[in-house]
């Protein structure tokens, strides 16, 4: 993801699927479909985070650039500490969308429009395979 000028960091989790999540970190989140991070020094001044609803698939490795990308060194501490929450939390907002669409388990509309109405996940159905 690129928008000149301006970096986009992502985390990258590998839960062993047929592809990448990449999950963007935000420096401004208006919505609760994210990590919020909580004791760091941008979280302060606003609502930084990683964003679930802003996720991108990847299905081919080599679409990865591999060089070191810059996260505030607190933003990157909390986000080790909390690898697990947040891999299981990304996982969680994917599946439930899945398990929609699929019809396997809808959610009411408004609790779908609250969720995924700004989501980037339609955008990778094939990827999914729904």
């Amino acid at each position: 993801m690129y928008k000149k000028g301006r970096p986009y960091s992502c985390l990258l989790i590998d839960l062993h699927l047929d592809y990448f999540i990449c999950v963007p970190y935000r420096s401004s989140i208006h919505h609760k479909n994210a990590f919020f991070f909580c004791g760091t020094e941008r979280s302060r001044r606003t609502r930084s985070g990683l964003d679930y609803s802003k996720m991108v698939l990847v299905e081919k490795a080599e679409y990865l650039d591999g060089a070191n990308v810059v996260v505030d060194q607190d933003e990157y501490n909390e986000t080790i500490r909390s690898i697990r929450k947040i891999a299981g939390e990304a996982l969680d907002y994917l599946e439930d969308y899945i398990h929609h669409v699929d019809g396997s388990r809808p959610l009411h509309p408004r609790e779908y429009m609250r969720r995924y109405q700004y989501s980037t996940l339609p955008y990778f159905h094939d990827v999914m395979k729904i």
